[in-house]
Parts: structure tokens; C-alpha cells; sequence
């Protein structure tokens, strides 16, 4: 656990549950400052949950602080760490969403509670809290959901059916280009008849992917819609690259690169692989018997992909049954405020309002605000600070409790 204490007297207590599964609180370190703001003189505490950063993890010798590759699995660390939990099963079943649930409420039980106590958590973060409130009503006077994950149940957006999410996403932001006479100017036809065009160019012309991370252009281009400002470049990637040019290639990876930078250098900062497996195949794939073949023919029409359903077929490491809060719903909810981007590829917007439409009609006082950031991808706290800090800081502050929306600014996209 690591406390950032109000600079002076403090009003209360904000927990901050990071996303993944597998990510540290490290992942929530560069933004105490836009944190700060939206919670004016409250202590902030972010911990590792359980299996990540400096909490007890699933290999504790190969992601150790000491090992050869630092928390990283690295080399040869790959093959014992998992034989490590192969040999050891029993391991899979103490690093469930649940247990770590526990975990999070005992913490949140030793809050101060003569002085207010809230609790946030981003994407995985989100489904991390909820279950906290299935197993037992929270002692915390709001919850601040970012990046809202589906309904756990819900098939449309189960993990491995991102790809189809992405490529929504993906189809949306081509056609705002055409949508725009200066965007649509840039290719001269339709953007998504410009990026078709490219794909099938790729595919007898392997060099114009050369230069492409993982030489797979649907995947590349899926991930370039988590950063406005590289999903921006996108029809200018899509015309170099027709030409055979690299330049905006190099420059889109540049801006990947200070995105993924912007999130710091911690030493615990690299997610836990094992246990992102682990928890991803166990809860989150509603198809665990979909083959390799299915999922290529299921894939083929899409223009943007993600590499995750993929990694989900056939996993490496033991999975665990479902227990009884598996697609539950809480029974009851504290004043709650959920921020969803409108354009986000990891929890879909549609999946997101359906959650919240669903807890709203099931569960008794949901006094459930949603705050819809237009434009925007996951994690609206990195992506859209300015949003945040705004309806954060009046949910605390004030309540809120009617349907909001909320644009980017130009501001927000600097370094994103």
C-alpha cells in the first residue's frame, strides 16, 4: 500500500483500485496530481492487489524485485515460473477476483469513518470493486467507476469478442474522417475504403509492413485507437504506408511510446502476466472452447484487432471454477458515478450503459450518475483528466444525479 497525505488537514479517504488484472497501484502513480484536484484534501491510498507490485505474487522468485529481469518475466523465467504453477494448482484458486475482493474490503475497513471514504477503480478495477459489494454492503459514501466493464455475463463483450469491440471503434473513427472535408481530403476516398485497400495491398506487398510492430497491421492499428493522439494520425498512417513511406510510421510509434512512458518507470509497474491469465481465462472468456481456425474465420471481415481473444485459446496455465458470485449482482450500492468514453476498444460504451442500466432497475438504492466522455478511449482519468477532475471533484463534493456529458479538450490530448 502507498498513502499520499492531504497536504494539510484531511477531509477523508479515497482508495484507488488500478486496472488489469495484473496491474500494480504503480499504474496510478504519475496521476496524484490530476487525482489531487478531483479530490481536494483527501489522503489518497492505492494498493497492489493481491498478486501484483510488492503484494504476494504467484511466482514470487522470477517476479520478484531481484530476479533477473526485475518483477518482468525475462528468458528462462517464463518456463519455471509456469511450471512453478503447474506443479502447484491449488495457487490458482488463492488468486481468484474474489479473494483479492476480500482483501479490498479488509483494507477499506481500517478507513477513518468520521470523515468520508470513497473508493475508485479503473477498468479490471471496476469488476474488482463490484465484486467487493456483491459479497457485502462497503462502508463508503460514493464509488468512482472508470471504464465501466461489462456485464460479466454479458457474451457480446466477453474477452473474446474484443476484436469485434476494437473493430467497432475502429470503423467509428474512420468514419468521422470522412465526416470532416480536411480529414477526408488527406485520402481521397473513403477511409475505410483507403485502409481496405491497404490491407489487401499488404498482403501481396509484405513490405509495406515491414517496419509495422508485429508486422500484423490490424492488430497495430487496433492499438492505436487506446491514445487520441495516435489514433489521430491514423488516416495519415494509412496513406504513407500505401506509398510506401515510414515517416508517419515512426512518428505514431513515437507517441506510443511517450504514452506508455507518461505511465512511469516504477520498478513494480509491469503487470503480472501469469495472474492476467489466470483471472482473464477463469472469469472473463464466456467461449473457453473456441478454436484458433474458429477465431480466424470468425476475424477475417474485421479491419482492427486485438491480439487478446488469441491468447485466450488453448491458455498455458490452470484456470479456476467460477464461484457464487460469478455474473451476481450486488444487492445493494452506495451513490455511485461512472465514467464511460464513447469511443473506448477495451470496455465497450454500449456494454457499459447496459450495466448500468441493469443495476439500476435490480439493485436496491443505486443512485448510479453517468458521465460520458465523447470521443474518448479507456481510462478516462489518463485520457481525459480534465473531465475527471470536474465531475469527480462535484460527486464528492456535491452528488450528482442525472446523465452527463463531457468533452475532450485539447489539453487533455497533450502526451496521450
Amino acid at each position: 500500500m502507498r498513502k499520499f497525505p492531504a497536504p494539510g488537514q484531511s477531509k477523508g479517504t479515497v482508495w484507488l483500485v488500478s486496472g488489469g488484472p495484473g496491474e500494480s497501484g504503480a499504474s496510478l502513480y504519475t496521476m496524484v496530481s490530476v487525482l489531487r484536484q478531483s479530490f481536494p484534501d483527501f489522503d489518497l491510498i492505492v494498493p497492489d492487489h493481491r498478486g501484483t507490485g510488492y503484494s504476494t505474487r504467484l511466482c514470487p522468485l522470477e517476479e520478484g524485485s531481484e530476479s533477473i529481469g526485475g518483477m518482468a518475466l525475462v528468458g528462462a523465467e517464463w518456463g519455471t515460473c509456469f511450471k512453478h504453477i503447474l506443479t502447484h494448482t491449488d495457487l490458482v484458486k488463492v488468486f481468484t477476483i474474489t479473494n483479492a475482493a476480500y482483501d479490498l474490503r479488509s483494507l477499506i475497513a481500517e478507513s477513518d469513518k468520521q470523515k468520508p471514504v470513497y473508493l475508485y477503480g479503473v477498468s479490471y478495477g471496476t469488476q474488482l470493486i463490484l465484486r467487493a459489494l456483491q459479497i457485502g454492503p462497503l462502508a463508503v459514501n460514493g464509488v468512482i467507476l472508470d471504464s465501466l466493464v461489462p456485464m460479466q455475463t454479458d457474451l457480446k463483450w466477453d474477452l473474446s469478442h474484443r476484436s469485434h469491440l476494437v473493430d467497432e471503434v475502429g470503423r467509428k473513427v474512420l468514419a468521422e474522417c470522412d465526416a470532416q472535408p480536411e480529414c477526408h481530403s488527406i485520402l481521397g476516398e473513403s477511409a475505410e475504403q483507403s485502409y481496405v485497400h491497404l490491407l489487401a495491398a499488404a498482403q501481396k506487398q509484405p513490405e509495406l509492413v515491414a517496419q509495422v510492430p508485429g508486422k500484423n497491421l490490424k492488430h497495430f492499428f487496433g492499438s492505436l485507437l487506446d491514445i487520441p493522439k495516435a489514433r489521430a494520425r491514423i488516416p495519415f498512417l494509412i496513406k504513407d504506408l500505401a506509398q510506401g513511406g515510414n515517416v508517419e510510421l515512426q512518428s505514431v510509434i513515437s507517441i506510443m511510446k511517450q504514452a506508455a512512458s507518461s505511465m512511469g518507470d516504477f520498478p513494480q509497474l509491469t503487470p503480472s502476466i501469469p495472474l492476467v491469465s489466470i483471472i482473464s481465462a477463469s472469469e472473463n472468456n464466456l467461449r473457453p472452447k473456441l478454436s484458433l481456425p474458429e477465431l480466424g474465420q470468425e476475424e477475417q471481415g474485421l479491419l482492427f484487432t486485438s491480439r487478446l481473444p488469441e491468447m485466450l485459446i488453448e491458455p498455458a496455465l490452470p484456470m479456476y471454477s467460477h464461484d457464487k458470485y460469478f455474473g451476481k449482482l450486488p444487492q445493494q450500492l452506495p451513490p455511485m458515478l461512472v465514467f464511460s468514453g464513447t469511443l473506448d476498444p477495451k470496455t465497450s460504451y454500449e456494454g457499459a450503459l447496459n450495466h448500468v442500466d441493469v443495476l439500476r432497475k435490480t439493485v436496491r438504492a443505486s443512485k448510479i450518475s453517468v458521465v460520458s466522455v465523447i470521443g474518448a478511449p479507456h481510462f478516462a482519468l489518463w485520457v481525459a483528466p480534465s473531465c475527471f477532475i470536474q465531475h469527480a471533484k462535484n460527486f464528492v463534493e456535491q452528488g450528482i444525479s442525472q446523465y452527463q456529458r463531457c468533452e475532450m479538450t485539447s489539453t487533455d490530448l497533450v502526451g496521450h
